[in-house]
């Protein structure tokens, strides 16, 4: 390893420096140079690039369990905590997680019971949707972002962006995942208490559609964990580290995370590391 070291910066500092400060002599290095590379080695080089592609088409957001699980769909087989090592070697970090803002909800209506009750499994889609939006920053000032979540695949089945914060932001969301997903038979739908869910207005297009209505607990984020985790990737893995000039390039990387890499690509943890999309393709439904 540390002649390993050695030869990675030796364009940055003399050898003689950089191997009296290992405490390693200069002819030692210079044979090992010499030396065909193990078969350890050549492996290792063939891994590294898997992982670093990766790493690469994840947007540099995924960490060792994900990579490992790339590099095994390749036919490289090999133990997570060689990818742990390797992606230390190679400098691989996936970005750290980032909170969120915080919600101000205007007046509220009308308040279901919490009849999801933390329950975030689901034995088929459409039996469990869960709701919610956030915000994102722009040079034009904030876009909301509103998605429905199927909690059978973790699938994003409806989503809605808009420059206002009102009951059509989450009802225009609503209204793609039944067009994308059909009518269901006992649907729950699930989210916070805010005003534009306990409207007038979204609790008739729930009724209209047959969907039944649950709500989190006052001030309770963990009854709508699940959601609140998909928006914490959202931001983790793309908008937080974006400056977008306008609200229709927050729309357009919006769309592209959520339709081009979480839904058809994105390891979730949750589902044995496959994608939303993949997991119910391969789901035997009764």
């Amino acid at each position: 390893m540390k002649f390993a070291f050695v030869a990675r910066h030796r364009h940055v500092w003399p050898v003689s420096w950089i191997c009296a400060a290992l405490h390693v002599s200069r002819s030692g290095f210079h044979a090992w140079l010499k030396r065909p590379p193990s078969a350890r080695s050549t492996e290792d080089e063939r891994l590294g690039a898997v992982m670093r592609r990766s790493f690469k088409d994840s947007d540099r957001t995924y960490g060792a369990r994900r990579i490992w699980r790339d590099v095994l769909e390749e036919g490289l087989p090999c133990g997570l905590h060689r990818i742990e090592r390797l992606m230390k070697e190679n400098g691989l970090r996936a970005r750290p997680r980032r909170r969120g803002l915080p919600k101000d909800d205007g007046a509220r209506s009308v308040i279901a019971d919490n009849l999801l009750a933390r329950e975030f499994r689901a034995d088929r889609p459409n039996q469990k949707w869960l709701a919610d939006f956030t915000y994102i920053w722009t040079a034009e000032g904030w876009l909301y972002v509103a998605a429905v979540l199927d909690l059978f695949s973790r699938r994003i089945v409806g989503w809605s962006m808009k420059a206002e914060r009102d009951a059509t932001l989450v009802m225009d969301a609503l209204m793609m995942a039944v067009w994308r997903r059909g009518k269901a038979d006992a649907l729950l739908h699930h989210s916070d208490q805010g005003s534009q869910y306990s409207s007038d207005q979204f609790q008739r297009l729930l009724a209209d559609h047959g969907i039944t209505c649950s709500m989190s607990r006052a001030g309770n984020v963990w009854d709508n964990s699940a959601m609140e985790s998909f928006f914490s990737t959202l931001k983790t893995e793309r908008t937080a580290r974006k400056v977008y000039r306008s609200r229709d390039a927050a729309r357009s990387d919006v769309f592209d995370y959520i339709e081009r890499f979480y839904n058809p690509k994105r390891r979730h943890s949750k589902l044995g590391y496959l994608s939303p999309m993949e997991f119910e393709e391969r789901s035997v439904l009764p």
